[in-house]
């Protein structure tokens, strides 16, 4: 019983002394990176792929999916204020939720899933091949190289993809609303821009520069350290989007508290 308690408590504590570790390392990783996006020179090429990839190829995920999630919400709100079922109250519901919440998150999330995977897959397949220590013998920094231009095109394009993301989750809540529900169309429009506030939007765009700075981060970050061959690579992708999808839903929670706590 004794030595079942020893070994229960001495798992818990390697788990929390592995857990402190990584957060260390990390957070020395962080501060790496970001010290390097701010030295040149800087590859403008790279970033410019990178925003290809981020912001246009990711425009079809997130629109579809921002645009089937204001439709939903549209239908569940007229369902479920049954006293309440006008023009103005949808409106308000569907605006407010895209741009606070539904919009940032789910646009996040879904850019974590295509974007994270694919750069700690590809960071760790470099590194377990040997191709990034390549690069520093050919005098290549390749946190320069590599992440930095990452790092860079995906807090820039994240807030636009939020932006065009709630534009469309909102225009679904327009259809069904007119099409489905019946509702006066000039009603609708004129109290979605009646209840539009610009807290709303900045609010919008610094939790998507934030989820753009968690995904690169985290997915460079485990793609970086990779090991173990193809076991380390799988391992770096299923991490980078597990962790980065944590990370969002926490911190748009801090965000939403500090905004409007």
């Amino acid at each position: 019983m004794t030595s079942f308690i020893l070994n229960f408590w001495g798992s818990i504590g390697r788990k929390c002394l592995n857990f402190i570790s990584l957060l260390g390392h990390f957070f020395l990783f962080f501060v790496q990176v970001i010290s390097w996006i701010f030295r040149p020179p800087w590859y403008f090429k790279r970033i410019l792929l990178q925003i290809l990839d981020i912001g246009y190829f990711s425009l079809p995920v997130v629109g579809l999916t921002t645009f089937f999630s204001g439709m939903v919400l549209a239908l569940q709100t007229y369902n479920g204020f049954t006293d309440f079922n006008n023009e103005t109250t949808v409106a308000r519901v569907v605006l407010t939720s895209i741009t606070r919440e539904l919009g940032p998150v789910l646009t996040g999330l879904m850019v974590a899933g295509r974007i994270g995977a694919k750069m700690a897959a590809e960071i760790a397949t470099m590194k377990v091949t040997e191709q990034i220590d390549a690069l520093g013998t050919l005098g290549t920094r390749p946190m320069q190289y590599l992440i930095a231009p990452k790092v860079i095109a995906a807090v820039i394009c994240i807030p636009f993809l939020v932006m065009i993301g709630n534009t469309i989750g909102i225009l679904g809540g327009y259809i069904i609303a007119i099409y489905k529900l019946n509702f006066n169309p000039n009603i609708y429009l004129y109290a979605t821009v009646e209840y539009l506030q610009w807290i709303d939007i900045v609010q919008g765009f610094v939790k998507a520069a934030i989820f753009g700075l968690i995904i690169s981060m985290v997915s460079c970050y485990f793609g970086y350290n990779a090991s173990k061959g193809a076991e380390g690579v799988g391992y770096a992708t299923t991490a980078s989007v597990v962790i980065s999808s944590i990370m969002i839903l926490t911190s748009t929670y801090i965000i939403t508290a500090l905004f409007f706590g």
